[in-house]
């Protein structure tokens, strides 16, 4: 029972509500009920009691394929082929006055509820940008960061000693730079061929990882060329300390240090503007999640090396050794989570999943890496995370791993023809034919054979440090060290000769 009350003073009436008495049931007539209100109606009211509480509401859930045609038609009265082709268009990106052509929304063909790493990123980046880094939660731990962000980020004195390591095997390399390369003799007399030299100003846009900053540096010098640096805001602190110590090195030594220069600026507007900064740019070279390339790719008017994300796969074929494959699995997947190299996706033939899953997954758990396994995973380790669609084409950074069976070498290599990015794929089999199938077959930057795909690195192919693990398949492809960021310029000598 309730009835609203006008109250002087106050915009809205008092809503009142009698509940009864508790102990017993009680029957109120019309005139006994009418009574009461009239009493209620002139009476003086008082606050009594306040109680406080917390009560938390969770933002909408984003749009899938189906509900984002659902609110269109509700709400704007948009057929499904009306809200595919809007959506489409901002997917593929708009012109948006003073940053170029921008993607504005996720994949748009998606069953998924989840927000991707790299729009997660963004986001607090644009909170960054327009109400100020107090409203950022700065601690990564606090701000419930992926594990694998957080060992991106950090610094300490093992990574410090290893960069300098890195830079001392740089020094020891040998110098590209005038290298000569087949020179041969042409019928008429001319000498042709080919000088390695710098490459002039290269600049890099990245993410995260600290080291990326000393790398470049010592890479770039190397080869000659001078760097801009333009790193992402989460380790600012680090590559303004980093490049510091740079700077003043080269000073000491007499030479300019404008050699290296950091953006500190770390809006979006440094790094668009970077992107078009022909007379002055040579190269380009994005080094980040998806996000970050597809950005530079699209809108960059200076040269490109691409480099790409690591969605990795592990597949253990029926020949393959239960024990490697363990040992294999466990290193590439949690030796270090948040690096591109990472395994993504585990496949099993399905001859020895029975006997290999079990231990795997088990060993994997240690390390505190969660399994999301397809149906058939699921029938022998039983309390797997169901795995989605969008699982399979997911480069985690992070303690996750998708596990699938597989029938047959064939539907393992087709698989990863569908879902890989292109970066690392590892076979662990005893079968001669098979690892020559999957390193023939398998089109990726690096193919192992019984090896973790955590050697995807500069230094541990020798290089002494990378640039960045290209994916593409232009002159630079996988790890990316000091040859691929020079360039060539043809020589001739000659003794007189005239063209005819």
């Amino acid at each position: 029972m309730e009835a609203e009350f006008p109250v002087k003073g106050c915009k809205k009436p008092l809503l009142a509500k009698y509940y009864g008495n508790p102990k017993k049931q009680e029957n109120i007539g019309k005139e006994e009920l009418e009574k009461i209100y009239k009493d209620l109606e002139g009476a003086v009211y008082e606050v009594s009691e306040i109680k406080k509480g917390e009560r938390t509401k969770k933002p909408p859930l984003p749009f899938t394929t189906s509900t984002l045609q659902q609110e269109c038609a509700k709400h704007l009265n948009f057929a499904t082929s009306k809200t595919m082709r809007i959506a489409q268009q901002l997917y593929e990106g708009v012109a948006v006055k003073g940053h170029g052509t921008i993607g504005l929304i996720t994949y748009l063909r998606t069953d998924s509820t989840r927000i991707s790493q790299e729009a997660d990123a963004e986001c607090k980046e644009f909170i960054r940008e327009n109400y100020g880094a107090e409203n950022v939660m700065e601690n990564a731990k606090n701000n419930n960061m992926p594990q694998g962000l957080q060992d991106r980020l950090m610094l300490n004195v093992e990574r410090v000693n290893a960069m300098a390591e890195g830079l001392e095997l740089i020094e020891k390399l040998p110098d590209p730079i005038g290298e000569v390369l087949d020179m041969r003799t042409l019928p008429n007399g001319l000498t042709v061929g080919q000088k390695r030299v710098p490459m002039g100003v290269i600049g890099i846009i990245y993410e995260a990882r600290p080291n990326v900053t000393s790398d470049a540096f010592g890479l770039c010098l190397k080869a000659g060329s001078a760097v801009i640096l333009r790193g992402g805001s989460d380790a600012i602190h680090s590559n303004i300390a980093t490049v510091s110590v740079f700077r003043k090195a080269i000073e000491g030594l007499g030479y300019n240090h404008d050699f290296v220069q950091l953006v500190e600026d770390t809006t979006r507007t440094s790094s668009t503007e970077m992107m078009t900064l022909n007379d002055y740019i040579d190269l380009l070279i994005p080094r980040g999640g998806k996000g970050l390339i597809q950005s530079v790719v699209k809108n960059a008017t200076v040269p490109v090396i691409e480099t790409g994300v690591g969605n990795c796969h592990i597949y253990m074929d029926e020949s393959g050794k239960i024990d490697d494959g363990v040992n294999i699995i466990v290193n590439a997947k949690a030796q270090r989570v948040g690096v591109c190299n990472a395994a993504e996706t585990l496949l099993v033939h399905k001859n020895i999943a029975k006997e290999y899953l079990p231990k795997a997954i088990s060993a994997l758990r240690e390390k505190g890496v969660e399994i999301r396994g397809d149906e058939r995973v699921a029938e022998i380790v039983p309390d797997v995370v169901p795995a989605t669609e969008e699982d399979w084409a997911t480069e985690y950074l992070d303690y996750i791993l998708a596990v699938k069976v597989v029938d047959s070498l064939d539907d393992a290599i087709d698989h990863i023809a569908k879902y890989s990015t292109g970066h690392s794929e590892s076979i662990v089999t005893e079968n001669y034919t098979n690892a020559q199938r999957f390193l023939n077959e398998v089109d990726s930057a690096a193919v192992y054979v019984n090896a973790s795909t955590r050697f995807t690195d500069g230094n541990e192919f020798g290089f002494g440090a990378e640039i960045g693990i290209s994916t593409q398949k232009l002159h630079a492809r996988g790890p990316m060290g000091l040859k691929a960021i020079t360039t060539t310029k043809y020589i001739i000598y000659g003794n007189g000769q005239i063209r005819k």
